[in-house]
């Protein structure tokens, strides 16, 4: 676990980088883009090309190429290996292009269907959302072939390239709400341009890394072609499997068009915070097992029960429960202070810091199950076992969408603010299904038993959890300061409330005698 451990610590650290970036990022959109009509239309054009790289480029390709591509590594002569990820290249290059000027030519139809909202929503901008859809949409063709080459590196070991390109992105974006958004009649043109052109740096940015190993894709096509018909046969049913989350978050999309203007930037700031430990830790773990877990299915040495399979899983699901729930509680009591300290500047009013904070402490309940999802998933992607994930991915979206008839509707219908916070409470309810499903089945397919001691575990990490929330609330500043305070002694309290919690959650768990260091070294 030692290794694992290692290309985990090396993820997180390249993943750091990019999020406090992504922070950075979102703090100058909040200082010079208000959450109007303009920026709801830059989030719709943003989120759509985002959600198919995240079902396509992150989510079903990675979780199938993947393990094929190990199997190749260990099973076929490097011929073999290069032959496949260039015909892979080929293919995954045509259909991308087809599918990107299939989405420029119907990007009206789009808009209509995936923001609906948008057409009888005072003070909304459809028309210019279409145009900004048009200009995004080339970025899934970019990174998905930026994937392509990351999943190469991964197969390798190599995770720091990988985790470290998404910083290229919020450079690119950074420097486009800067300097290029007073250039345009609608600033946040500006944005859209800087997303596809960040699609484009990441991509050439991975190219000298893997062409070091030999690997660089020279695209070819051919109909047939054994390896890459693998992959797409268990692409097709990964992309539900891999992504109920994002499916849910579009389903999100769809109903806060309906909802007042500025609940999708409210749920998209919720979403970036969430995403910062869900990314830095559930992704990484995810990550660096899936090549572990389809080099023991590889080499047929699964037996099970008592398998390094087993065992593997065990001790990921330790470490992701270990970081979930303290970062739960502590998204939930410094929603407030975080959303003031971090974006509450400029053109983001205190209304939204406080609509935003509604939908990120409901949005954090889920934040558990987003991790166990992350790292129960490659147990069946790793077995090349695609189906399974996918009953489990409709189910869960089907109760995505019950939940948010039985939960936001009310909240709507009845008048009362916030009710996009209902939309993240449901998606974080939905994740647990999931998690749940995807847990159960894995036992009950005696794929994965759960080392002795979880209970113990569990009520120990509760218990320091709960000795550290005390100690925030008790010394946390009310709202009104957080309103009123420099950004200066914002940050400081800030600051001071992490390492607080973080003490008093490693002290606790030292007074309870859980041996961190023991688990980490496992």
């Amino acid at each position: 676990m030692s290794r694992l451990l290692r290309s985990g610590a090396i993820f997180s650290a390249m993943t750091m980088i990019s999020r406090v970036l992504g922070l950075v990022r979102d703090a100058v959109f909040a200082r010079y883009f208000p959450v109007d009509g303009a920026y709801e239309a830059f989030l719709v054009a943003f989120r759509i090309p985002n959600l198919l790289r995240r079902l396509v480029a992150e989510g079903a390709f990675s979780l199938a190429f993947v393990p094929v591509l190990s199997e190749y590594k260990k099973k076929r002569t490097p011929e073999e290996l290069k032959d496949l990820i260039d015909h892979v290249a080929g293919t995954l290059g045509i259909i991308l292009l087809v599918i990107s000027v299939i989405g420029i030519v119907a990007s009206p139809l789009i808009i209509s269907g995936f923001a609906a909202g948008f057409e009888d929503k005072a003070g909304a901008r459809p028309e210019l959302a279409v145009d900004l859809l048009r200009i995004t949409f080339p970025y899934i063709l970019f990174i998905s072939l930026s994937a392509l080459i990351a999943g190469i590196l991964n197969t390798f070991h190599n995770f720091a390239i990988p985790s470290l390109t998404p910083v290229l992105l919020n450079i690119v974006l950074i420097a486009s709400a800067i300097w290029a958004a007073p250039l345009f009649a609608d600033p946040v043109t500006a944005l859209a341009w800087g997303v596809l052109l960040g699609g484009i740096v990441q991509l050439a940015f991975q190219l000298p890394f893997v062409h070091r190993l030999g690997l660089l894709p020279k695209p070819k096509f051919k109909r047939g072609h054994k390896g890459v018909k693998k992959i797409m046969k268990l692409m097709a049913p990964a992309i539900v499997g891999s992504s109920a989350a994002q499916i849910n978050l579009l389903l999100n999309t769809f109903i806060a068009s309906f909802l007042a203007v500025g609940s999708m930037g409210w749920l998209y700031y919720s979403d970036r915070f969430v995403e910062l430990p869900l990314a830095l830790f559930g992704v990484a773990i995810g990550t660096v097992i899936l090549p572990k877990l389809s080099q023991d299915y590889a080499d047929s040495n699964v037996a099970q029960g008592e398998s390094g399979f087993s065992k593997t899983l065990d001790w990921a699901m330790r470490l992701g429960m270990l970081i979930a729930l303290p970062a739960t509680v502590g998204l939930v009591i410094l929603a407030m202070p975080i959303l003031a300290t971090v974006i509450g500047y400029g053109a983001f009013t205190w209304q939204d810091v406080q609509m935003s904070t509604l939908s990120l402490m409901t949005y954090a309940l889920g934040l558990p199950a987003f991790i166990l999802v992350k790292i129960l998933a490659p147990g069946f992607y790793s077995r090349q076992d695609t189906k399974t994930p996918v009953k489990i991915g409709l189910i869960a979206i089907a109760a995505n969408m019950l939940l948010n008839v039985a939960i936001v509707l009310p909240w709507f219908m009845g008048g009362y603010a916030g009710a996009h916070a209902g939309l993240a409470l449901s998606t974080a309810l939905a994740a647990y299904i999931n998690a749940g499903l995807l847990l159960y089945l894995l036992r009950k397919k005696a794929i994965f038993q759960m080392q002795k001691g979880w209970i113990l575990y569990l009520v120990k990490i509760l218990l320091a959890t709960g000795l550290m929330a005390g100690a925030m609330i008790f010394l946390i500043p009310n709202p009104s300061w957080w309103q009123q305070a420099e950004a200066l002694d914002k940050v400081l309290w800030l600051l001071g409330l992490i390492i607080l919690a973080l003490t008093s959650f490693f002290v606790s768990l030292y007074i309870l005698r859980l041996n961190v260091r023991q688990l980490l070294r496992h």
